[in-house]
């Protein structure tokens, strides 16, 4: 793990468990998405489902993962406090990056700049596991096959995902797929 990343409480370990699509994620992120905007008002300037339960028929993990994107992360005095007034912890913080969860720990937000690379890489994975059956599926089998693994650290995880997502990232903006 990057020096750089600053990891709330500490490592980790829980067991990766994939399920197939629940139609009821979007559902849930709509009554996230209310919460993170009463709580933000118009410092949120965009708030997204993101991630693989965003994706309809892929198989993900049972969480949630809400893009939100504000002015300044790194001015948390703006967005901190009320996210954690609504009920969510801070976890990660990393350059350019914030991720608070709910405590049952089934919510991810994600929160960075407006405009930023981690914006922009979110919304592309998104959109382009939304239309594209053979990487979703592709996705969909290394996240299996990773599940199956003993992992001391989620992150270590989210790692190993790193290099199909590249190259998923990489082939949608040659294809001008951009967000």
């Amino acid at each position: 793990m990057a020096e750089d990343v600053e990891l709330i409480g500490g490592v980790e370990q829980r067991d990766i468990r994939i399920v197939e699509y629940d139609p009821a994620w979007p559902e849930r992120f709509r009554a996230e998405h209310e919460r993170i905007a009463t709580a933000l008002g118009t410092t949120a300037r965009r708030i997204e489902h993101v991630g693989s339960t965003a994706v309809p028929g892929l198989a993900a993990k049972p969480v949630v993962d809400i893009g939100v994107s504000v002015p300044g992360v790194t001015a948390e005095a703006t967005y901190l406090g009320p996210l954690q007034r609504a009920g969510y912890r801070l976890r990660v913080r990393e350059p350019g990056h914030r991720m608070l969860r709910t405590p049952a720990r089934d919510v991810h937000v994600h929160v960075y700049d407006v405009g930023s690379d981690w914006e922009r890489q979110h919304l592309l994975f998104r959109d382009w596991l939304r239309r594209d059956e053979s990487d979703r599926a592709r996705y969909a089998r290394l996240k299996c096959e990773l599940a199956g693994r003993e992992w001391t650290d989620m992150n270590a995880y989210a790692a190993a995902k790193g290099p199909l997502i590249g190259e998923i990232l990489a082939r949608a903006e040659a294809r001008g797929e951009l967000p």
